[in-house]
């Protein structure tokens, strides 16, 4: 019998892309353990609102009060395992025991604060780059969310090309198109218009706000009838720029800033949407774009980094540094009903080719490889 343990410690809502990660791999892997086990290793006491599974005969939840961010996990995580008979050690997250005595799998998100600078502070930089160097060195094998990422670490830090493995992410399974009830429920609740335009994520710079507002601005120029823009998610007040640039007139650019959605209402958000926009200039993965199609909604998005992965032929692609072509390509879209259609069902289609199930073998695969190695 193996013994599997998932550090889950960084599941919390600080790390949100993260919990959600390890909630749904941890669901999934435990129909696939057979004779083996899955530990789960949490920070106790540990706010999440990601569920993870109960304990049972094939789960165990073991408690810590050892921090990620603690000097102290450096020898205390490793006795843990030990007196747990631990065979393979999975980590969600770049800090981490640097020496943890069994052979060790590292998840590998994104390079997002190297690639933009502006985003931390030099310290917080220089401490990051220390942070994924002992990661890396200290794990025996990697699972990169996209090849896009997995060819990032290739081309930036010194990593055996066969050790470092692309396994995709994929949609909950709640991600499915809504009825015209649920909908219209969401809209009363929340103000929405009767037709929108989305932007579903987070106002970090990296995702390119700016230049859709931008465009935006030259598609009211050409479209008289265009349906007002919805940007919806967390606003980090670091980064709120973006709402001053376009204020007072942002009102006059059809443009409705809807802050954080409660997550039991984003398949009705996306599913209301007539367009889903995502002009990321980087993404380790590109989740809202999956969820979007998932819920048979279009989607236009940036052609670059990792979401020609998610998006395959099934999406409207524009280069999301020009404003030109971003504007051209949304206009393309929104004075064409039956594009929108046939790129909703391409969606679909396309959606269905991710699924944590998929997820959960693949990565349960290379758990069993490296148990034979302990």
């Amino acid at each position: 019998m193996k013994r599997y343990v998932l550090d889950a410690r960084t599941a919390t809502a600080h790390f949100p892309g993260i919990g959600r990660y390890v909630s749904q791999l941890a669901h999934h892997l435990v129909p696939l353990l057979g004779e083996d086990e899955l530990l789960i290793l949490l920070h106790h006491p540990q706010e999440t609102s990601w569920p993870l599974p109960a304990a049972s005969g094939k789960v165990q939840r073991v408690a810590t009060a050892v921090s990620p961010f603690s000097i102290s996990q450096q020898w205390q995580i490793p006795r843990l395992l030990r007196q747990h008979n631990a065979t393979v050690y999975h980590s969600t997250y770049t800090l981490m025991p640097y020496r943890p005595g069994i052979p060790t799998l590292l998840t590998l998100y994104d390079l997002i604060p190297e690639q933009f600078p502006q985003l931390v502070s030099p310290q917080a930089r220089l401490f990051t780059r220390l942070a994924s160097r002992l990661a890396l060195h200290a794990s025996d094998r990697f699972l990169a969310i996209s090849e896009a990422t997995r060819h990032l670490f290739l081309d930036n830090y010194q990593i055996d090309y066969a050790k470092i493995i692309a396994i995709p992410l994929a949609a909950d399974a709640r991600f499915v198109p809504q009825p015209d009830t649920a909908v219209a429920t969401l809209r009363q609740k929340i103000k929405l218009p009767s037709k929108y335009v989305l932007y579903l994520g987070i106002n970090k710079p990296h995702k390119n706000l700016l230049r859709l507002i931008e465009a935006w601005e030259l598609l009211l120029q050409r479209v008289t009838d265009c349906p007002p823009l919805v940007i919806a998610g967390a606003w980090d007040e670091r980064y709120g720029g973006i709402k001053t640039a376009v204020s007072p007139q942002y009102r006059n650019l059809q443009i409705k800033f809807m802050g954080r959605i409660d997550e039991a209402d984003l398949p009705a958000l996306y599913s209301g949407a007539q367009l889903f926009v995502f002009p990321s200039l980087a993404e380790g993965f590109g989740l809202p774009v999956l969820e979007a199609m998932a819920c048979g909604t279009a989607v236009a998005c940036a052609n670059q980094s990792s979401l020609p992965e998610v998006g395959g032929s099934a999406v409207a692609y524009f280069d999301p540094t020009s404003c030109q072509q971003m504007a051209a390509v949304l206009q393309e879209l929104v004075e064409d009903e039956a594009k929108l259609a046939e790129l909703a069902h391409k969606g679909l289609v396309q959606a269905a080719n991710f699924s944590w199930e998929r997820t959960a073998v693949a990565t349960l695969t290379q758990y069993r490889q490296l148990a034979q190695t302990s």
